[in-house]
């Protein structure tokens, strides 16, 4: 488990550091696509049952998903132009590596 731990913190924390300048990139992508927040926040079920916030950037219009089905699925309205690239190329799950920092996920 411990082993585990510096695993994830090891290789977690300078891939945050060296894909910053994405982050930031995006970030202001995002910001000027659509109105909103950069980020998505999710509640899941983590280990144990713990509750925890999950991060990703921001691919839907505000309030998506009270305008529509929780899953989405081909060419979605919702989806801003940036979050369609993000999805595509799995960018919007990177903030997911905050997640590992914090000890709730882990790199698979």
């Amino acid at each position: 488990m411990l082993a585990k731990r510096i695993f994830d913190i090891v290789f977690t924390v300078p891939g945050v550091i060296l894909l910053s300048p994405i982050f930031l990139i995006i970030a202001v992508w995002i910001k000027l696509d659509s109105p909103g927040p950069i980020f998505f926040r999710q509640i899941r079920v983590g280990k144990f049952g713990k509750l925890f916030s999950i991060y990703k950037f921001r691919t839907m219009n505000i309030d998506a998903e009270s305008k529509g089905k929780q899953i989405t699925v081909g060419n979605d309205s919702r989806i801003t132009n940036s979050g369609g690239f993000l999805r595509k190329y799995k960018l919007d799950e990177l903030p997911q590596l905050f997640n590992v920092i914090k000890g709730e996920m882990s790199l698979v």
